[in-house]
């Protein structure tokens, strides 16, 4: 017996720092995440291509392909454009939170994540000190961003990764577009990237 439950100690402690290794992979990025989205991230997968996802509940596999294929837009769009470094899936983690909201103003199926206003504080945005965000970049390095879980649309999702990877790309490729476009608060969209 004692044996018995030395080894699910040993095992129940060995998990708990696997999935702290997981989640951990790098700790000031995902403190970030949930600073800034609110949720708790105890989850963590890879995508089949190899993007590693960060989220509040296990997505399924038609959310992680909608990653990949995001992902895939912005790997063709960037070379397209002639830029070469963060184009592997390795390179980037995607953090999907808890939506704030479903619907946008009209009525549609927006799922997004409430952010402070900060610059965009006072423009057609802002909500009372905060802004409905389909994503936001969390780290330039490591490459991670933020998303809201989406139950359909998913081409809205594999949009979303590909729009807000562009500013990661942009930040490892070329500093000066990356600084023109990195706050969308002056105006300017997506795609940035042609």
């Amino acid at each position: 017996m004692k044996i018995k439950l030395t080894y699910l100690t040993i095992a129940f402690a060995i998990s708990i720092v696997t999935a702290t290794l997981a989640l951990g992979q790098n700790r000031r990025v995902v403190a970030e995440a949930e600073r800034v989205t609110g949720d708790r991230f105890t989850m963590s997968q890879r995508t089949p291509r190899g993007t590693k996802v960060v989220s509040v509940s296990r997505p399924g596999a038609a959310m992680l392909a909608a990653i990949d294929s995001g992902l895939a837009d912005l790997f063709a769009v960037a070379r397209k454009n002639g830029y070469s470094r963060r184009l592997n899936y390795s390179d980037y983690t995607v953090f999907i939170a808890r939506a704030d909201r479903e619907k946008d103003s009209q009525g549609g199926y927006s799922p997004d994540i409430a952010i402070g206003a900060a610059q965009y504080a006072g423009s057609v945005y802002d909500q009372g000190g905060y802004i409905y965000a389909a994503g936001m970049v969390i780290s330039n390095d490591p490459a991670a961003f933020v998303i809201a879980d989406h139950k359909r649309d998913l081409k809205r999702v594999a949009d979303i990764v590909r729009y807000e990877g562009e500013h990661l790309v942009l930040y490892h490729n070329d500093r000066r577009r990356y600084s023109q476009t990195a706050d969308h608060s002056r105006g300017g969209g997506h795609p940035i990237l042609q």
